[in-house]
């Protein structure tokens, strides 16, 4: 009873505690498998941003807890945030749940799955659910594990958490619920943390937070102008080995001169921005509780195209807010247009319990959001379209992943965070690589790698 298999929903936040958990899940001598129906211990690592997120997770609960009728030993475990946020309420649907855990507790996955595992060695009843949301005082610092597969495939990119909780307190959003305050580690931890994936040929690190721009502004001062977060880039920046560095999710609110210039003088900081929006209308950024104006907004991406004119940006939305209005859905499209977005996730908005949006009048109808999502993603793909067609025929820097998803051909990244396929040799997998674009659709390029003068290992 130890092959444990881990579905993580949501975002790279979601993506990153999963890992952690699964590293220190194989240093028990935990077995992690990728075939869900070859496990004894099957882990649900779960999202609350969205209702539909919310909705799929615990039909997938329900469907595997079956499982339990043939199948008496097998644990099922609900980790993240929807553990944070219902809790003990999710067994009123889920009454075979084994294990409850919220976000502030991966770190003590281990040791409640040992429990487990003893009693039913021992043929000792489990009794009761194991349920665990309680806050942690540090438990930000307990995410710092990487999971090494055992196929030895090298690792090339890497997420590190930064930064846990969120204090903003949009409207709309459930994560200060379900991520607590805001919480940030120890600089030099990161950077060792860093250091360490490098030496095992890491290329590629993704700061991670719920609000990454924020990281240490509490507990770090600011240097000749320069944010605690800015500092930690220049430090990951220094190491040896990393050649890339990105992160995910900022607030506009965290792009000040510092971190703008920064994309200037920093060549390892590709250029690459997520920079949420949420709206165009000034007012309902304001409901939102947004504290940013939309002349504001497009200040700050002006500026970044005025450091890096080929900087590439991608975006959140959010139509149907309630009381948005036809003429502030428009204002939201012409923001839209005008920013030119490479990527962005365009969300109908749901009702989130708990929220103050929640308690707002004049929800909108589900076929003006349906509208309204439609006309953006029309224009996303017109974009995508143009820049598609201005890459084809130039030479990208690719970095190396490995095989794309049929095994067929390989697979890597452009610094401005496109999709590539091309056929390579395996031993470049980790190398920088220069690609040349021969073809594309509205998600991934395609090209032929320019290997001249370049070794291959």
């Amino acid at each position: 009873m130890n092959r444990v298999y881990i579905k993580t929903y949501g975002c790279q936040m979601n993506e990153r505690d999963s890992d952690a958990v699964a590293a220190m899940l194989r240093a028990r001598g935990y077995r992690i498998v990728q075939d869900e129906n070859a496990c004894d211990i099957m882990l649900l690592n779960t999202c609350s941003v969205r209702d539909a997120a919310e909705q799929k997770a615990i039909g997938k609960a329900g469907y595997v807890s079956h499982r339990k009728k043939h199948q008496p030993d097998f644990v099922l475990g609900i980790l993240g945030c929807i553990a944070q946020n219902r809790g003990a309420e999710l067994l009123d649907k889920l009454p075979d749940v084994d294990l409850i855990v919220g976000t502030q507790k991966f770190h003590q996955v281990p040791g409640y799955l040992d429990n487990l595992r003893a009693a039913r060695e021992a043929g000792v009843p489990i009794g009761e659910t194991i349920i665990d949301i309680a806050e942690e005082a540090g438990s930000q610092n307990t995410i710092k594990d990487h999971f090494v597969s055992e196929d030895a495939a090298p690792q090339v990119n890497a997420f590190v958490s930064i930064q846990q909780g969120c204090n903003m307190d949009c409207h709309f959003c459930i994560v200060p619920k379900t991520r607590g305050d805001e919480r940030s580690r120890p600089m030099d931890e990161i950077v060792a943390e860093c250091e360490t994936l490098a030496r095992r040929g890491v290329k590629e690190i993704t700061l991670l937070g719920q609000i990454v721009t924020s990281y240490g502004r509490r507990d770090y001062a600011h240097t000749a102008g320069v944010s605690p977060f800015v500092q930690l880039i220049e430090k990951v920046h220094a190491i040896d080995g990393i050649e890339r560095i990105r992160f995910t999710s900022p607030h506009p609110r965290g792009f000040k001169e510092d971190l703008v210039e920064a994309y200037g003088r920093l060549p390892k900081l590709c250029e690459y921005v997520h920079l949420p929006m949420q709206s165009g209308s000034n007012r309902i950024l304001k409901a939102m509780n947004r504290p940013y104006s939309r002349e504001r907004y497009k200040e700050i991406v002006d500026a970044l195209r005025a450091v890096r004119p080929d900087m590439y940006f991608s975006t959140d939305i959010i139509v149907g807010f309630p009381g948005e209005t036809d003429e502030e859905f428009e204002q939201t499209r012409e923001l839209f247009e005008a920013c030119n977005y490479d990527m962005a996730y365009i969300f109908k908005y749901s009702i989130r319990s708990g929220t103050p949006a929640a308690e707002l009048g004049d929800q909108i109808l589900d076929e003006v959001k349906e509208r309204r999502n439609q006309v953006l993603l029309d224009i996303l793909r017109k974009n995508s379209e143009r820049r598609n067609a201005i890459l084809l025929g130039t030479v990208e820097e690719v970095l190396v992943e490995g095989p794309d998803k049929n095994g067929l051909r390989f697979t890597g990244r452009t610094r401005g965070n496109r999709v590539t396929v091309f056929d390579a040799d395996p031993r470049l997998v980790g190398r920088l690589v220069p690609l040349k674009i021969d073809r594309a659709s509205v998600s991934t390029l395609y090209g032929e790698l320019q290997l001249a003068g370049v070794e291959s290992d």
